[in-house]
């Protein structure tokens, strides 16, 4: 084992390490989530908008594009939990016992991480099998599922998005994970500007603000797609 691996290995055992490569993760995660809804409100854009942009994605780099994308990601979601139940096990067991009720002063989002986290995880996987993996439905019958986009037929998926709200359960599941979505970022993104250094006396305030907007923007814009489908009947 060399020096560099060494001291990799002696970082990453450290609490520190684990809380930086959490909130790196983290801040990944979170400028990911940024992107993914400005490409999912186009979907009020109407069919073409977004199946350009569904189309656009899946054709990149000839296709590999959208996989390199998912393998980052993935390796991020994974690391990011891996970190944190790693620091969270490291963190009980050097607690010593009179400090138990410790908790008292925390807010209720920090105390429900876990809980959101693994909510989050459940989500993820039903989302992949749903919408990627397409497991249990249609969306890969050419049939039902092509539209005509500049004279190129591609896959509609903005029909897969429509139909998949439609269904009450999935839309009941998909807010109910978005809830716990903003409750684990209301926590989480002003814990990655505290572990980077960035959060002081005079900054706190604006911080905290930030991640309170951050998840507001985050939750509604989300919810809003099956909302309008399930409720206000959007493009049925």
């Amino acid at each position: 084992m060399n020096a560099l691996t060494r001291s990799l290995t002696a970082y990453w055992s450290s609490s520190i390490g684990k809380k930086f490569v959490v909130a790196l993760t983290g801040a990944f995660l979170v400028l990911f989530l940024a992107g993914h809804l400005a490409g999912n409100m186009l979907i009020f854009a109407g069919p073409e908008a977004f199946n350009a942009y569904a189309h656009q994605l899946h054709t990149m780099l000839d296709g590999a594009g959208v996989w390199i994308a998912r393998v980052v990601l993935l390796g991020a979601f994974l690391l990011h939990i891996f970190a944190t139940i790693s620091l969270t096990r490291q963190n009980r067991a050097a607690r010593k016992q009179y400090e138990h009720k410790g908790t008292i002063q925390a807010t209720l989002s920090s105390r429900l991480m876990i809980l959101s986290g693994l909510t989050i995880i459940a989500f993820v996987i039903y989302h992949i099998l749903h919408f990627t993996a397409r497991v249990g439905n249609e969306y890969n019958n050419p049939e039902l599922y092509t539209y005509l986009l500049d004279g190129e037929e591609v896959h509609n998926a903005w029909k897969m998005v429509i139909d998949g709200f439609s269904w009450w359960p999935a839309t009941l599941f998909y807010i109910l994970s978005m809830v716990l979505l903003a409750s684990h970022l209301t926590h989480g993104v002003q814990s990655i500007f505290q572990t980077l250094g960035w959060r002081s006396k005079r900054s706190s305030g604006l911080i905290d603000t930030f991640a309170k907007g951050y998840t507001v923007v985050i939750f509604f814009g989300f919810i809003s797609i099956p909302i309008a489908i399930q409720i206000f009947g959007f493009g049925r």
